[in-house]
């Protein structure tokens, strides 16, 4: 079985980053979404809240296991028998910054390879920083992210609840490119 790691702050998970998950499916047997432990920064989520919220997000979708790994990626993915890094690019900025870390990671580690998923143009803007400061300000975030990190950012925004108890209740969206 061939997996990939998928790994990243997902502070919060977005839409986003489940289409990746999902695309990433069609071209390995697992995923795993591995959820980087920085004492460095300082999260609007714990670790545990991350990962929770991942779980319940990608539930109903096959061959997704959530895990959480500190020191240096090469070192992580080889710990999980295979060779595979995948990363959502959005933008050109995104690729030079990717770029630069694929490179590092090559370096670190011959073995390792990183495999690019460019994002469905609907989730181009979409990022976890700006879904927060949208959240912090009441903003409409319903069909960016997963409803579980809509209720848990509304946890955490008093504008944002506001915004949800002012409108019925909308279904929970999972991109399906």
């Amino acid at each position: 079985m061939k997996s990939a790691i998928y790994p990243g702050s997902f502070d919060p998970i977005t839409n986003g980053h489940i289409s990746i998950i999902r695309r990433g499916l069609e071209i390995f047997d697992e995923v795993v979404v591995a959820v980087a432990r920085n004492s460095e920064k300082k999260g609007l989520f714990t670790i545990p809240e991350r990962m929770e919220m991942i779980g319940r997000a990608v539930a109903g979708i096959d061959n997704v296991r959530v895990d959480t790994f500190e020191g240096l990626l090469v070192d992580y993915v080889e710990r999980q028998n295979t060779n595979v890094i995948l990363r959502g690019i959005r933008a050109l900025s995104d690729f030079d910054y990717e770029f630069q870390l694929a490179l590092m990671n090559r370096k670190l580690n011959r073995h390792v390879q990183s495999i690019f998923l460019m994002t469905d143009y609907k989730w181009l803007y979409v990022s976890s920083t700006i879904i927060k400061e949208a959240a912090s300000l009441g903003g409409d975030i319903n069909g960016l992210v997963p409803k579980v990190v809509r209720e848990r950012l509304a946890d955490k925004y008093p504008a944002l609840r506001a915004r949800l108890n002012g409108y019925p209740e909308v279904e929970d969206f999972i991109p399906e490119d």
